[in-house]
Formats: structure tokens, C-alpha cells, sequence
């Protein structure tokens, strides 16, 4: 234990408040699954520095891509139990398509 007179958390708490504050948040993981041809959802809202795993729950391949300025990717094609993750970063909106199946569709918006 310290003697009582040299406690320094007053003195120093001042100067480290505000690194501690400064801290970026903690990255989040989604997962959007591509079934019967489809996303599981037509939009989805994260994070600057959040991934989201595109996993494959289809039968038969499918090759993610996005041409937006904000994220552009190119994931190739994966089968059937696959997952392949994009991290976002930074904000805007991202169009995500599939080459192989040109119906599905995904907006991501990516907030600061």
C-alpha cells in the first residue's frame, strides 16, 4: 500500500481522461448471409472500422463485389459454408452486388 501522501491519480487522471476518451470504439462484426439467391437483409448500418462477414449459405458460389468510391472489393468466388469479410473504412454509402447472381443487392452505410 502507498503512503497516503503519494497518491498521484489526482494529479495524473487529469492528463489521461482525455487519451482514455480519444480511444477508438471497439470494431463490431456482422454477418450477412447470402441464401436462395438473396442477403439476408437489403441494408445494414455500421461503423467506420466495423467488418462484415459475408458468408455463403447457398448450394452453389457466389463472387461479392462492390465498385462504390467509399469501398471498392472484389471477394472471388466462394461455395457453399464460406465466409470471406470486408472491413469498412471509411464512412459512406457501398453498393454490394453478386457477379454471379446480379439481382442481389446490399447497401451498407458506413457512419464515423
Amino acid at each position: 500500500m502507498l503512503h497516503p501522501s503519494i497518491n498521484i491519480l489526482p494529479r495524473v487522471l487529469p492528463f489521461m481522461l482525455p487519451l482514455l476518451l480519444a480511444l477508438p470504439a471497439q470494431a463490431k462484426d456482422f454477418t450477412v448471409t447470402q441464401k436462395d439467391k438473396k442477403f439476408s437483409q437489403a441494408k445494414l448500418e455500421v461503423k467506420v472500422g466495423d467488418v462484415v462477414n459475408f458468408k455463403n449459405e447457398d448450394p452453389f458460389s457466389h463472387n461479392i463485389f462492390s465498385l462504390s468510391d467509399t469501398k471498392t472489393f472484389d471477394l472471388g468466388s466462394y461455395p457453399q459454408g464460406q465466409s470471406k469479410a470486408v472491413t469498412f473504412e471509411k464512412p459512406g454509402t457501398v453498393e454490394i452486388e453478386c457477379s454471379v447472381h446480379p439481382d442481389m443487392k446490399l447497401i451498407v452505410e458506413v457512419k464515423k
